[in-house]
């Protein structure tokens, strides 16, 4: 194992076994560095990975913390993946997507509240009157809302992972210029309507239905060349 792999997986084990807890200082580089039997140059490059990844932070003038690591911290660096995923791989991350979304938005027809379901309700206003980049927006939102309702913090942090605005203005230019954006209007009323309904099974279809689509017209794109 590389040096400064090793020192990394130290500093792992050292939280994952409670001798660092959320908010504690790290010993100084010199000691954790000395205790491990590497050099400095190689603590200092896993405090830098580690920090990079949401698990240590910096303060300075007062040392190296342990973060509080919350899932949106420790997953943040994944929602690159979306975001300059291309081809097949994008197709992928649909896939995941299709897993995960009607599991939680049928989580969410059994525990959202009114006050969820009015934010919900703003937010699908927005989506059908809004202009182009207001739809976007507001869509992207929209399941955000929807994946929060679950109260699960991991799949809030995975959702937004898997969340890419680009890729969402891509597939909302791609339904207008083929005269089809209402399609995915109908597929965001009929997610809400089973969520006003408290309705898991009719959720979970609605969503499932709302994935599919996208994905089938991803697909089509690739196959005319029209995404990479």
């Amino acid at each position: 194992m590389p040096v400064t792999q090793r020192a990394i997986e130290h500093v792992k084990r050292m939280i994952a076994g409670g001798e660092l807890r959320p908010g504690d200082r790290l010993p100084t580089e010199r000691d954790l560095a000395a205790g491990l039997g590497v050099s400095r140059s190689s603590m200092r490059e896993a405090i830098r990975a580690l920090t990079t990844l949401g698990v240590l932070e910096v303060r300075h003038g007062s040392g190296v913390y342990v973060t509080a690591l919350r899932p949106g911290d420790l997953l943040e660096t994944f929602s690159v993946l979306a975001e300059v995923s291309q081809g097949e791989t994008l197709v992928e991350v649909l896939q995941v997507r299709r897993m995960l979304e009607p599991a939680a938005t049928a989580l969410a027809a059994a525990r959202a509240d009114d006050a969820a379901l009015r934010r919900l309700g703003a937010l699908l206003d927005r989506i059908e009157t809004g202009g182009e980049g207001e739809t976007v927006a507001a869509d992207i939102s929209f399941h955000q809302a929807i994946v929060e309702i679950t109260g699960n913090a991991t799949l809030v942090a995975i959702n937004d992972g898997l969340s890419s605005r680009t890729f969402n203005a891509r597939v909302w230019r791609g339904h207008r210029e083929a005269g089809l954006a209402a399609r995915l209007r109908e597929d965001h009323e009929r997610i809400y309507q089973a969520l006003c309904a408290r309705d898991p099974d009719a959720a979970r279809a609605a969503a499932t239905v709302h994935v599919m689509e996208v994905e089938r017209w991803l697909r089509g794109a690739l196959e005319a060349g029209g995404e990479g």
